[in-house]
């Protein structure tokens, strides 16, 4: 969920991307987990000593001279923020969410305006983990109505060697694919580094269980207002806001899958997983993925919370000790049974090459396009409600669908666009480290350049280096 409630694909990432999620985080593949991973945008360099610059007597600088103040003394009291903010952006970011990112933004402090105007300005602060770009505007009634806080834009390779040498320079284990998609659904590979090699996936798995959501959705089984009940049980956590919701309450299909794919919501997964059926998502990672048999069992986010947070590694070395059937039963007594308030975060890699999510770059290519050859309405409106800050120019590519996941030493980032004459292409990157946790400030915004210089190359036909 953007904290910027505004429909547009901007240059910036919305607060709550969560890691890429990026990946926020965005993302994340459970982000939550291991706090000292997320970022709330990258970060440009070591901030330097120096004098705080004069906010501007405007409806807009009184707001950012409130909101600096306030977010040095979280969480920020609910009345105020209904104070401050305005009700459409609250609509979409309520106040708990508002503090919830903001604990990312820790040692927030204004270093520099770059434009301003008396309701909108833009500059850069400086947070403990490294400057970031901030927006801000407000509405007629002076209320904040959209707050951003942008990556860094690093310039995008010029040749497909230079993007190998980027990419093989952020870790020690790296993917990529950019394929055009063929009118029959298929990848026609254009430039690739070990593209069928498996690789953890983060968040990125929750393709799979929206093509699974989508498939039961066609054959009448479900619908997109079909509720879904948060049942205690059910509830994982961050990144994500469905599991601060009332136990018991209700969502729909269609708020579940667009807030699972839109800030990485993994509550919202994991009612759709159980929805669905852990089956039929493994079935559905069949069809599109040649390493399916390593998501077996397909994992909920709580349950690899669970596995990787709670008394590690006593629980993950006893799940990857089982044989499959074994593992179903493990996840249905012992982790099951295990109580979600015994996490514990983590900061370093655990067991990401035999506990987490795996497809190949190539896999991802088919679940993209799995997904654009449903074409089902909604599905549109899920993929494309976050583009992670990639930024590409709206009329030139009108679409542009985006999932990423993340988790200490694991970083991925995954793309569907299309351009303005209807040539589809998708461009995945994933990264991995074993043994340590990637700085995901530096990383996120190297690969959303090489991302984008891949599709401005492969707009203009750039075949070989």
């Amino acid at each position: 969920m953007p904290i910027a409630p505004r429909s547009m694909r901007s240059r910036t990432i919305p607060l709550m991307s969560a890691a890429l999620v990026l990946a926020a985080a965005t993302t994340a593949a459970p982000a939550a987990a291991a706090p000292a991973a997320v970022a709330a945008g990258a970060a440009l360099a070591a901030p330097s000593p120096t004098p705080t610059p004069d906010i501007p007597n405007s409806p807009v600088g009184e707001q950012l001279r409130w909101f600096l103040a306030a977010a040095a003394a979280l969480p920020i009291p609910e009345d105020q923020i209904r104070a401050h903010f305005s009700a459409g952006f609250l609509t979409q970011v309520p106040p708990a969410q508002v503090n919830e990112a903001l604990k990312s933004l820790v040692g927030l402090r204004l270093e520099s305006l770059t434009q301003v105007t008396p309701t909108a300005l833009s500059g850069v602060v400086t947070t403990a983990r490294g400057r970031v770009q901030l927006s801000m505007s407000v509405d007629g009634d002076g209320r904040i109505d959209a707050l951003l806080f942008g990556l860094e834009q690093r310039e995008a390779p010029r040749s497909w060697a230079e993007l190998d040498k980027r990419l093989r320079a952020i870790a020690p284990h790296v993917g990529f694919l950019a394929a055009e998609v063929r009118a029959d659904g298929g990848c026609r590979p254009v430039h690739t580094v070990a593209p069928d090699t498996p690789r953890p996936l983060g968040s990125m798995f929750k393709l799979y269980v929206l093509g699974a959501t989508a498939e039961q959705i066609k054959k009448g089984r479900l619908s997109w207002d079909t509720p879904l009940t948060i049942r205690p049980e059910l509830k994982s956590l961050p990144s994500g806001t469905l599991q601060d919701r009332p136990d018991n309450s209700t969502v729909s299909v269609r708020e579940a899958a667009k807030l699972m794919i839109s800030i990485s919501d993994n509550t919202g997964a994991d009612l759709l997983i159980d929805k669905v059926g852990r089956a039929r998502v493994e079935a559905q990672a069949g069809r599109w993925s040649g390493h399916a048999a390593l998501n077996r069992p397909f994992l909920t986010t709580r349950e690899l919370f669970l596995l990787k947070a709670v008394g590690y590694p006593r629980l993950a070395r006893k799940y990857l000790s089982l044989d499959r059937s074994r593992r179903y039963r493990y996840l249905a007594t012992t982790v099951a049974r295990t109580p979600l308030t015994e996490v514990k975060a983590w900061n370093k890699p655990r067991d990401i090459d035999r506990l987490e999510w795996f497809a190949s770059p190539g896999d991802v290519c088919r679940a993209f396009s799995g997904l654009s050859a449903l074409n089902t309405p909604p599905l549109g409106e899920v993929m494309s409600a976050n583009d992670a800050g990639l930024g590409l120019d709206a009329k030139a590519w009108p679409t542009v669908w985006f999932k990423g996941g993340s988790e200490p030493g694991v970083l991925s980032m995954g793309y569907l666009a299309r351009d303005a004459a209807g040539r589809t292409y998708v461009v995945t990157a994933l990264t991995g480290d074993p043994r340590t946790a990637l700085d995901e400030n530096s990383a996120g915004a190297e690969l959303l350049a090489l991302v984008r210089g891949s599709f401005a190359m492969l707009a203009k036909g750039r075949v070989r280096s």
